[in-house]
């Protein structure tokens, strides 16, 4: 048997391997040997697959496909029936097939990680898990929204919440977290944990947001080395880059707003690799600056884009950022300069003269071009949002060359309704497009 120490100083050697290299030096070991550390469930999990700490209610481990939710979730059930913790579970599931076939018989499941010397009964027909010790779990099915009405619990697991019956996927959440309130034996908080990859979903974002959840997020990236090649292979070359793989393999929010000029899907659409850009005639960096640089300022919007030989223009990069007048300056400079830009293009209705200034402190050789915002910032941005959908006539003007989050996020975000906050990096944006594509029509567009 393996001293102490020894098992200790070979875990933390093990650990300092990558994934990979660590598979291979386990590899020597016997089965019986190998299964063994295979249920060290502590030694094997990464740091997003541990429960934090502190007594929360709801942990919501939101992650893209593959990452080890399941496993996840089994594990930490497994834990607080060892610990005494979990007397009373609820299962969570949107039917009685995907609660038996993932979340207690799958591969990742209850049964296939529970330790042999404890292994529960599992009976379907009462919808019941029972473990040596007289912890029970039950399934409930959202199917039947009122099945948790009623019944007491002190642990949950709610699988994929976001594929809920939409029906009943509220009242029954609902009517479980009335149902989560025994206390363990030494005053330990009920809590549950809610496994699901993200969904625009009003609900999921207020559990989300509460103060009572911590919530862990995670993508499939983070497990590839556990998983088959072949289908993180397909997965990759079939969604990497595109909305739905923004959601399904980097667990992303895609919160569209109702009444926004842009979507998610319309600036997908738009979106180009670098080596489908033509040759650029002209490349400009547009400024939209802060009118503070204190710790809750706006940000200063710096966007570069090129007018293609095709006549459509590129987004090129996003360089917006928090800075003092000279930290912006000096970034938008090295733009300029990069790319061979024709025109700095900044908006000048709060401290023009002073933007101006800063920008030529730093470079006195860059062409810097003054615009006015006439208009309200909606009526600025229409044009340039309408540049993006296709026509019976034509396709859409302006393409992203790859992914800016926070623009993207913003774009698919603004109204333009009263006190909404200043969109700085559309506002930038708007200002370069309207430059190599609108041109003389400023007066409509209302820069002036």
């Amino acid at each position: 048997m393996t001293h102490p120490r020894v098992a200790h100083q070979l875990r933390e050697a093990l650990l300092e391997l990558d994934p990979r290299t660590r598979r291979r030096v386990l590899s020597v070991l016997s089965p019986a040997q190998a299964a063994r550390l295979s249920r060290m469930w502590r030694f094997w999990a990464r740091p997003g697959q541990l429960a934090p700490p502190g007594d929360w209610r709801f942990w919501l481990v939101v992650a893209g496909r593959g990452f080890g939710k399941t496993r996840t979730a089994a594990e930490w059930i497994h834990e607080r029936v060892r610990a005494g913790r979990a007397r009373r579970i609820a299962l969570l599931a949107r039917d009685a097939g995907d609660a038996r076939d993932v979340m207690v018989e799958g591969k990742s499941g209850i049964l296939a990680t529970a330790d042999p010397r404890g292994r529960p009964y599992y009976e379907p027909s009462k919808r019941r898990v029972t473990w040596p010790g007289g912890a029970r779990a039950t399934v409930f099915s959202s199917e039947d929204g009122d099945s948790t009405r009623g019944p007491e619990h002190d642990t949950g697991w709610c699988d994929e919440y976001a594929a809920l019956k939409p029906t009943t996927r509220v009242a029954f959440f609902h009517n479980f977290d009335l149902g989560l309130r025994i206390a363990g034996p030494a005053g330990n908080p009920a809590q549950a944990i809610i496994t699901t990859t993200p969904r625009p979903l009003d609900d999921l974002i207020k559990l989300r947001d509460d103060k009572r959840t911590v919530v862990t997020t995670g993508s499939t990236y983070d497990n590839e080395v556990n998983l088959d090649p072949a289908f993180f292979g397909r997965l990759v070359d079939a969604f990497a880059g595109t909305r739905i793989g923004r959601q399904e393999i980097d667990a992303e929010f895609l919160d569209d707003v109702e009444g926004a000029l842009w979507t998610s899907a319309i600036i997908d659409a738009c979106r180009v690799r670098p080596q489908d850009v033509p040759d650029l005639q002209r490349v400009v960096v547009a400024i939209d600056p802060a009118a503070t640089a204190g710790a809750n300022s706006d940000e200063t919007g710096i966007i570069v884009a090129g007018l293609g030989v095709d006549g459509e223009a590129y987004v090129l990069e996003d360089l917006s950022c928090s800075m003092r007048p000279s930290g912006w300056a000096r970034r938008a400079i090295d733009a300029y300069d990069r790319h061979g830009a024709d025109a700095i293009v900044i908006e000048t209705n709060q401290g023009g003269d002073m933007a101006e200034e800063t920008l030529a402190a730093v470079s006195r050789l860059a062409n810097v071009r003054r615009v006015h915002a006439a208009k309200g910032k909606r009526s600025r941005a229409e044009p340039v949002a309408a540049l993006y959908e296709e026509t019976p006539l034509r396709g859409a003007l302006v393409h992203h060359v790859g992914r800016f989050a926070a623009l993207e996020k913003q774009q698919a975000s603004f109204t333009g309704a009263v006190g909404e906050r200043s969109p700085d990096r559309v506002d930038a944006l708007v200002y370069a497009i309207h430059e190599l594509l609108i041109g003389a029509g400023g007066g409509e567009l209302g820069i002036v």
